[in-house]
């Protein structure tokens, strides 16, 4: 394979906080040995676009510290065309740029993927979502920073539910994972979580709410939002009739999970695999995705984290259930590694 002279940078998808470490690390590790970084704005409509400009490390001072991605990003449908993904690649010659570092998640990686596989352009991905479900890495970035914001918001949510004996659905983010759901279950003391990995869970959220009745104490619905049993304001509705005796409220973070300073753990995660990006290339390697598994940086084909699906880790579902957590008891067998 030939020398990597040249690498751009991308980030793709939904932001999360710790990109622009990520980006960071990329950028002064390339650079510290001997590499010309570029940075492709709006990631892969910029590449399309021909939005892409030479990197120094002052480009990149002063920004691990903020949320976001100061290379913004996008989502390009017309990448996920033969023709989007050629005209994208004559954009990358023409700047002589040899290999791209894509952070972001699978639809970004599906896309890498596809380009690596009909030309010669070498790709590495950083794990970048705040749903924590690419397959190959135990840690995204983002997760973290995501994880604590809505942990802060149920704290805060608790106390008014508290003071008014309130039942509240709280719907989190996670359109296809429940990694969200049930580790701020854990870490709020949240008496319920309902995720995307299960279906007939409104029989045993009406069964614990019956329980609840009787003891006339609040409670904490989180919902991942992409549950199969609908949204929190969905399911909500669906129950206040059944339990007119509770007074029932619905609480959408959205957004705000995506937003804010990276923690420290997003921060020095960040950093880790985007060194772990260019020493992956100094060594010729290409089409992988940088992971961390066991607290450690691991390659994983890119080919292999597109087409495989994470499962939420057994030791978490026997953890919220040990400390009070109500979850579907079926979704052990099923949907659990």
């Amino acid at each position: 394979m030939r020398k990597i002279k040249r690498v751009g940078v991308l980030t793709s998808g939904g932001d999360a906080p710790g990109m622009n470490a990520a980006i960071r690390a990329v950028t002064r590790a390339g650079i510290n040995n001997g590499m010309e970084v570029f940075g492709i704005r709006m990631g892969y409509q910029g590449m399309i676009e021909g939005e892409i400009f030479r990197m120094d490390s002052q480009h990149v001072s002063g920004i691990i510290q903020t949320g976001g991605t100061f290379l913004q990003t996008a989502r390009c449908k017309e990448f996920y065309t033969p023709e989007g993904r050629q005209i994208a690649y004559e954009q990358l010659k023409k700047h002589n740029i040899d290999a791209v570092v894509v952070i972001g998640g699978d639809g970004s990686f599906t896309g890498a993927n596809l380009m690596a596989h009909e030309t010669d352009m070498v790709f590495i991905g950083i794990p970048g979502t705040i749903d924590n479900d690419l397959y190959g890495t135990d840690y995204t970035i983002g997760y973290d920073t995501a994880l604590n914001t809505v942990v802060q918001a149920v704290d805060k949510i608790r106390d008014t539910a508290s003071s008014h004996n309130r039942i509240f659905f709280v719907e989190v983010m996670g359109r296809e994972a429940g990694f969200i759901a049930i580790n701020s279950c854990i870490a709020c003391g949240a008496e319920v979580a309902i995720i995307p990995e299960e279906h007939n869970q409104l029989e045993k959220v009406r069964k614990f709410l019956n329980e609840r009745a009787s003891k006339n104490k609040s409670s904490i619905i989180l919902v991942a939002e992409g549950s199969k049993e609908g949204s929190a304001m969905e399911i909500a509705d669906m129950i206040k009739p059944e339990f007119p005796q509770f007074d029932i409220r619905v609480s959408i973070l959205g957004h705000m999970q995506r937003g804010g300073s990276p923690s420290a753990k997003d921060r020095i995660t960040a950093s880790l695999m985007g060194v772990a990006a260019i020493e992956a290339l100094l060594d010729n390697q290409k089409s992988l995705m940088i992971g961390w598994m066991n607290e450690k940086i691991v390659h994983v084909p890119l080919s292999k984290t597109v087409k495989m699906h994470k499962t939420i880790p057994h030791d978490y579902v026997e953890l919220a259930e040990s400390i009070g957590t109500f979850l579907p008891k079926g979704i052990k067998k099923n949907h659990i590694n």
